[in-house]
């Protein structure tokens, strides 16, 4: 590593950081990615519907695998896969409520079985190499510059879904009993938003990794609607946590490198995860003393 003069950002930026092609593709991808999960997830959280979320991050896994198997990106397959999973929940959900939890489940471990196929064969069949790191834990630097296109056009429509379905969308979302009242089609609105959340997923996964996907749609926008119960408020700063945690895990990622001997870096997926965790954990705990401070100002002030 080369040596810095004085006062320089050599502490924090290590040489080549801004000058780096695939570390210019990362931090834009990363920040739109984050914007999309930020937007989508808030939805996700007030709906409850984390667990779809989760469970389309593993669904995509063979749609990714099976991508990287015949050459193409493996954000084609997680789209691919993701959508017609969506599809598949939101029908059966619809009609029988209290067996979405099980076909979520059915599709889940089908979808996990060809995975496993899909991923034995990339390892196998395969003249190529890292199927599985790809796949699983992403690989935001190795993302060609061609693919920025292609990833800004799904985040368009994800985010677009949104915002254009907004009103709709949030009073379905607190109340789906009061908007079918009121004439909204809650039915294809929950359409549109499991398309928007599996836009965002397969966005997420081809960031920080098919299994570590949901944290990024998840964990920002539970730290903002920690902080806030208003859904604009709680989009922006879901999608200004989501960017942090992603641009600073880039920077950590590609710091690392010289952290030990081997010069190895650790994966981006490891950091932003951590970040995002470590956010919502501190959020978390000063919401909750200043609820007790608002409940016992006066034992709050000795203590």
């Amino acid at each position: 590593m080369a040596v810095m003069a004085p006062g320089s950002l050599a502490p924090v930026f290590e040489p080549g950081f801004f000058s780096s092609s695939p570390v210019h593709v990362a931090l834009i991808v990363g920040g739109v990615v984050a914007i999309v999960s930020g937007v989508v997830g808030t939805f996700t959280v007030m709906r409850g519907q984390s667990f779809a979320g989760h469970s389309l991050a593993d669904i995509g896994t063979a749609g990714g695998s099976a991508a990287f198997l015949v050459g193409i990106s493996p954000l084609y397959g997680f789209v691919a896969m993701n959508l017609i999973a969506a599809g598949v929940m939101e029908m059966i959900g619809i009609r029988r409520p209290r067996g979405r939890d099980l076909a979520t489940g059915i599709v889940l471990g089908a979808a996990l079985g060809l995975a496993a196929l899909f991923l034995y064969w990339d390892t196998t069949h395969s003249s190529t190499t890292g199927a599985t790191i790809n796949v699983l834990f992403g690989s935001i630097f190795e993302l060609p510059s061609s693919l920025v296109p292609v990833i800004a056009v799904f985040s368009v429509v994800a985010t677009g879904i949104v915002l254009v379905a907004y009103r709709p969308l949030l009073l379905s979302s607190l109340s789906p009993d009061l908007a079918a009242t009121r004439g909204v089609p809650v039915r294809l609105v929950g359409i549109g938003y499991l398309i928007a959340l599996a836009l965002a997923v397969s966005l997420s996964a081809v960031t920080i990794g098919a299994i570590l996907s949901t944290a990024l749609l998840i964990g920002p926008a539970a730290t903002a609607l920690r902080l806030t119960k208003r859904a604009v408020p709680a989009m922006l700063i879901a999608a200004a946590v989501g960017v942090a945690a992603t641009w600073l895990g880039i920077l950590l990622a590609y710091d690392s490198y010289d952290w030990l001997p081997r010069h190895q870096p650790w994966p981006v997926s490891f950091f932003v995860v951590t970040i995002v965790f470590v956010s919502y954990l501190v959020t978390h705990l000063y919401v909750g003393r200043s609820a007790r401070h608002r409940r016992h100002p006066v034992a709050a002030r000795v203590a």
